[in-house]
């Protein structure tokens, strides 16, 4: 099953990996399986970055960045010498960011989502479409891994653009190789875009109440809604009740694996250090959900 719309390529697996909360591990375990990906490929993976609010990825890996453009969305520019002031640009916009009273034309960038719409109604040609900077995208190596992050320039409102451009600059050249996207916490708009290219979703969560109420909410939108195959991480084993993995036998989501809550595990990632280097004892876990994942993509 192929969950992106890009053709398909031998051996390319897309895996994101999602919550339906921040702090669960999220960024833990993307980073985990990239670097487990390295160690069993001929290929380097490649590690995508959506969560472009709060890309810190980068803080587990020395990357020397090589490459790097800044990106936005596509915002009205009006012609006031040829306008009209009918409101036909503001009546189209659902978005409420262009407005007319009188003979003043307001625009609203920070609202605008680019569509375009307001350019093609104008009856006298009096809109053309600026770039407006939102964000920034960016990629490099550290030699073993490929790695890639947008960032959301401060005040902005709307991360999907930098989302979009980052996927569709960086997606197309991986290869052959295993993809890993970190997305955004929630499941809103970002995570939508983030997931919407995957092969698989592994979404990541702990075994607490606020665990279960977040994991059921992606759920649906990952599951039920996209129609994406998606697995289970719990995070922080052993420190809640046995409701989440109930919750996954229920609905028929495979559990690909237990992290328990280890002092040892906090204490490496607040020195900025990946997990797998840490504590290599867990590579074999992370090889292991790699594996799984391959098979049901391949199934």
């Amino acid at each position: 099953m192929r969950g992106r719309n890009d053709p398909r390529v031998d051996n390319l697996m897309v895996i994101a990996v999602a919550s339906g909360k921040g702090g669960t591990g999220k960024t833990t375990v993307a980073v985990s399986l990239a670097i487990a990906a390295a160690e069993d490929s001929s290929e380097a993976p490649l590690l995508l970055d959506c969560d472009v609010e709060e890309p810190n990825c980068g803080l587990f890996l020395d990357i020397d960045f090589t490459s790097g453009r800044d990106t936005g969305v596509l915002v009205p520019e009006v012609d006031l010498d040829k306008c009209t002031y009918c409101g036909k640009c503001s009546e189209v916009c659902v978005w409420n960011s262009i407005a007319v009273a009188g003979e003043t034309v307001l625009v609203f960038r920070d609202l605008c989502h680019g569509c375009g719409s307001c350019s093609l109604v104008c009856p006298v040609n009096a809109i053309e479409e600026i770039t407006h900077v939102t964000g920034r995208i960016e990629g490099g190596s550290n030699g073993t891994i490929r790695f890639a992050r947008g960032i959301l320039n401060v005040g902005q409102a709307m991360p999907v653009p930098v989302i979009k451009a980052l996927l569709d600059e960086y997606l197309p050249a991986a290869g052959n190789s295993t993809v890993i996207i970190d997305s955004s916490p929630g499941t809103s708009c970002p995570v939508v875009e983030s997931v919407s290219r995957s092969d698989y979703v592994i979404l990541v969560t702990e075994p607490t109440p606020f665990g279960l109420h977040d994991l059921k909410a992606a759920v649906d939108v990952v599951v039920n809604q996209m129609k994406l195959p998606a697995g289970v991480i719990i995070n922080r084993d052993g420190i809640g009740d046995s409701a989440v993995e109930e919750y996954c036998t229920d609905v028929n989501l495979p559990v690909l694996a237990r992290i328990p809550m280890d002092r040892k595990i906090a204490e490496i990632l607040s020195e900025g250090i990946p997990l797998l280097s840490g504590l290599p004892e867990y590579l074999d876990v992370f090889r292991d959900i790699l594996m799984a994942v391959r098979k049901e993509v391949d199934h």
